[in-house]
């Protein structure tokens, strides 16, 4: 097999495992591909947690075929029993003789043992094709092996002149309906989304996934997290509507009770300076929980206080070609001098619908992942 043909089977493998990236929260999403004699004989990508893996899908379509063929996957496969048996041992017992990875797996539990495990069974393997790539794909649950903390983005909505919403609060809708379609697919492939109790009591937001069909989602809901020191949230909020609200405060409260009633899970953390939510032990949290990706949807303290704490990783914004005036900025923190300003790298700009969508980069991918090709 030729470099050439590796790379295309590779970014097939890549495009498979986009279709699970809205629903195997904690595991990663990842894609499959056998090839045997240069045609393609099996397909797979990660189904929900506790269901089959990429390697397992591809297995079962190719059948017989899979002997002597080479599986394209775009994380090592598993070595360990969890909820399903290793991956490695399936890929062994089918009969494939090469196995090409375009990452190994961080995860303490793997860490090259699935690929040492396929070597010692007499499996050509390889590893690094497409690496950067799958970087890509993978940000979230690399993040949360190697940082322990999930990766964390902050959505805004702005005007020209840098302004979320009026002074008065209205905000609904500063950008098109393309841009906000475009926010759901984010919210569908976020583990978690993250507000402020100051957006809930003022825009009573659901922060659940509305995605037309055909889209690549079954259904599953991201957590909704909401930081509320003095546990205010009423019980009305249509966060509640649905199961899956983490409340996180400071401090006990009367509402507690209610909240929980109301089947909200409350959540107490430490301070950390300005009587505010220690931000860092949240994320902490969060990853423990085994999030991968969050998703921040909030007013311009949240995400001004987490610019500042040096916690975030990624900002998409979305740009719509008008002008506000005086009204609430995207985020707020003090900077002494002008040397300290934040100076992300600009990712990518691209026009959805007649607004502009830009992804801004704090944090180098590459940078998360220690190994080498």
């Amino acid at each position: 097999m030729t470099p050439a043909n590796d790379q295309a089977f590779m970014q097939r493998a890549l495009a498979l495992a986009g279709r699970g990236a809205c629903n195997t929260t904690p595991n990663p999403s990842v894609g499959c591909v056998l090839v045997r004699h240069g045609v393609i004989v099996g397909e797979g990508y990660s189904q929900p947690v506790g269901q089959a893996h990429a390697e397992v899908m591809a297995l079962r379509e190719a059948g017989a075929a899979a002997r002597g063929a080479t599986a394209y996957v775009t994380l090592e496969p598993c070595s360990h029993y969890g909820r399903t048996p290793p991956c490695a041992d399936a890929l062994i017992a089918a009969g494939v003789t090469r196995v090409v990875a375009a990452l190994t797996d961080p995860n303490p539990l793997v860490a090259g043992q699935g690929l040492a495990r396929l070597a010692a069974a007499g499996v050509a393997v390889e590893s690094g094709v497409l690496r950067a790539v799958a970087l890509e794909h993978h940000k979230g649950f690399l993040s949360r092996m190697l940082r322990a903390r999930p990766w964390l983005r902050i959505k805004l909505a702005a005007s020209l002149d840098g302004r979320v919403a009026l002074k008065d609060g209205q905000s609904q809708w500063i950008t098109g309906q393309a841009a906000r379609e475009d926010v759901q697919r984010l919210r569908a492939r976020s583990c978690a989304m993250l507000t402020g109790i100051g957006t809930v009591l003022a825009d009573d937001p659901q922060l659940t996934v509305r995605l037309p069909q055909p889209e690549p989602w079954h259904g599953r809901q991201p957590l909704r997290v909401v930081l509320d020191s003095g546990l205010r949230l009423p019980t009305t909020a249509r966060l509640l509507a649905q199961p899956g609200v983490l409340v996180v405060g400071m401090r006990d409260g009367p509402n507690r009770v209610a909240l929980e009633a109301a089947g909200a899970e409350v959540l107490l953390l430490p301070a950390a300076g300005q009587g505010r939510v220690d931000l860092a032990a949240l994320l902490a949290e969060l990853g423990r929980r085994g999030m991968n990706e969050v998703t921040v949807e909030a007013g311009g303290t949240l995400a001004g206080a987490l610019l500042q704490a040096g916690l975030v990783d990624e900002v998409v914004l979305y740009q719509a070609p008008v002008l506000l005036g005086q009204g609430m900025p995207m985020a707020e923190f003090s900077l002494d001098r002008l040397a300290d300003r934040l100076v992300p790298t600009v990712l990518s700009r691209r026009l959805v619908g007649a607004d502009e969508r830009i992804v801004l980069r704090f944090t180098q991918v590459d940078s998360l992942c220690k190994e080498s090709p």
